[in-house]
């Protein structure tokens, strides 16, 4: 088959040519942004998810549908090491932008700017390291708006002002916050106050964040009201229909089909998971001869695929980790074996490996803060990546 015109696209954050199995949650969030717009009540959202099952994808193609209908949008990608308070404030200031070109006044849309860029100012020196953006240099920055310090305080009255901007054009504010469990405690309680006294006025303005599992949990911690504030969305595994149609209408451009059988195995061998369908199905495709593409096709292609993910999806985390973390780690992963739900007691895993639990709590933490494995449940660790218990089991040393 034509390499070049091999229709998948396995990569971290990028689009696969047929989003399948999403349709939901895009719909949901086409009602959120007409429900937002026209001043009726509604809940900003989080996707919740394994890595590797389209979180950033489908948090991409919401931002699409906002900017369709014309909304600003801004989007960052939150890091343990950094504050969230620059990170934050370029985004409001890409939505901005995204709506000073077709406002009417000026004046107003300079108003808003000299907000944000004292919002911007107020960033501790040390938590300006690595970050190129710097605040709009055109407008003096406003002085006793958004400038207190209080990260909670100084949001709301940003979000109050960039909203009512987007009011004066009928539409709002959408800003996207990717690997959001990455985001400080106190600074994750501080955005969740500012959301709950925005909905509370009904501003045109959501909050969309994606995370690993466990960002629901995170959420909670940080407010107790968070599980009411946002409407919350699992993103998992596509179920066998949807991952053929991940693999058929892509090919189908093509004038290429699959055996019955081919996707059988297909299925079997990805499980579903839709970095894996795409990465299986690039292997697949340029191992094929002709169409429909076999089952032979696509044992043939299996190593390859295998070889890859090895490499890329699980070698580049499992070399992240210290010894210490990697001894974890594989007796988590033969204890997960026995566990259905992957969940494995941390007491299990202390058993195992002859420790006291509370010796081995950095090692936990440090997998933790790596985002290797998460806790959703007091007393349980579990790996966020798909398979990487069944690839460590095949490791030595």
């Amino acid at each position: 088959m034509d390499p070049v015109r091999n229709p998948y696209a396995p990569g971290a954050g990028q689009r696969p040519p047929e989003l399948a199995g999403r349709d939901r949650q895009l719909q949901q969030f086409e009602v959120t942004l007409e429900r937002v717009a026209a001043g009726r009540p509604e809940r900003s959202m989080v996707l919740s998810g394994l890595r590797g099952v389209g979180k950033t994808v489908l948090l991409n193609a919401l931002r699409g549908l906002a900017v369709q209908r014309a909304w600003g949008t801004g989007k960052l990608e939150a890091r343990p090491d950094q504050s969230l308070r620059l990170p934050l404030a370029q985004a409001v200031h890409a939505a901005v932008r995204e709506l000073a070109h077709r406002h009417r006044d000026p004046d107003r849309v300079e108003a808003v700017t000299g907000v944000l860029k004292a919002f911007a100012l107020r960033t501790r020196l040390e938590d300006r390291k690595g970050v190129r953006w710097q605040p709009p240099t055109d407008v003096p920055a406003t002085r006793g708006r958004a400038d207190s310090g209080d990260l909670e305080l100084d949001l709301v009255e940003l979000f109050t002002d960039v909203a009512d901007l987007a009011r004066d054009l009928g539409v709002g504010i959408a800003l996207f916050v990717d690997e959001m469990q990455d985001v400080r405690t106190e600074e994750l309680a501080a955005l969740c106050g500012a959301c709950h006294e925005i909905s509370q006025q009904g501003a045109p303005l959501v909050v969309v964040g994606a995370g690993l599992p466990h960002l629901p949990v995170a959420l909670a911690a940080s407010k107790s009201y968070a599980e009411r504030l946002f409407r919350y969305v699992v993103v998992d595994r596509l179920p066998r229909e949807m991952a053929d149609r991940a693999l058929l209408v892509p090919a189908g451009t093509e004038d290429v089909g699959y055996t019955p059988d081919a996707l059988d195995e297909l299925y079997a061998m990805t499980d579903g998971y839709p970095y894996f369908v795409q990465a299986y199905g690039k292997v697949t495709w340029d191992a094929a001869v002709a169409s429909p593409i076999e089952v032979s096709d696509v044992a043939e292609a299996a190593p390859e695929a295998e070889a890859e993910l090895a490499v890329g999806f699980f070698g580049a985390r499992y070399d992240r980790a210290t010894p210490a973390e990697r001894d974890y780690m594989r007796t988590m992963a033969e204890l997960a074996a026995h566990h259905e739900d992957g969940a494995v007691p941390t007491a299990d895993v202390a058993k195992s490996l002859g420790r006291k639990p509370q010796s081995l709590s950095p090692a936990r933490d440090g997998l933790i803060k790596k985002g290797l494995v998460y806790s959703s449940e007091r007393g349980t660790v579990a790996f966020t990546v798909p398979h990487f218990g069944r690839f460590l089991r095949t490791q030595r040393g």
